[in-house]
């Protein structure tokens, strides 16, 4: 299992936006993608900032998707973000979210 980590600079007030918008627009087509496990989202107001977490099944899947539907999902949030986001791909190590540490061993 392969996490993609992606730190997001808000612009001020914002947070519900971002929020929103990763419900009604992000989600939707990160569903579509192939390999696409969870997204868990957090927003830190005070600092305008946002991490958005998403678990996928194969590094092929990760890779695909950055080629493909991330710079779709680039577009619903420019208009709230302050600069690009950094993001970094990770394995999985373990965890007690809908067992994905399971799977992550088998990995």
């Amino acid at each position: 299992m392969f996490v993609r980590n992606v730190l997001i600079k808000l612009k001020p007030n914002t947070a519900a936006e971002f929020a929103r918008l990763i419900e009604n627009k992000c989600l939707p087509l990160l569903r579509q993608q192939p390999g696409f496990r969870d997204v868990i989202s957090f927003v830190a107001p005070e600092r305008s900032e946002a991490l958005a977490i998403s678990f996928w099944e194969t590094k092929q899947n990760c890779e695909e998707y950055e080629r493909t539907a991330y710079q779709q999902i680039l577009e619903f949030i420019a208009a709230i973000i302050e600069e690009t986001p950094k993001v970094e791909t990770l394995v999985l190590a373990t965890s007690t979210i809908h067992n994905l540490a399971a799977k992550a061993r088998a990995v």
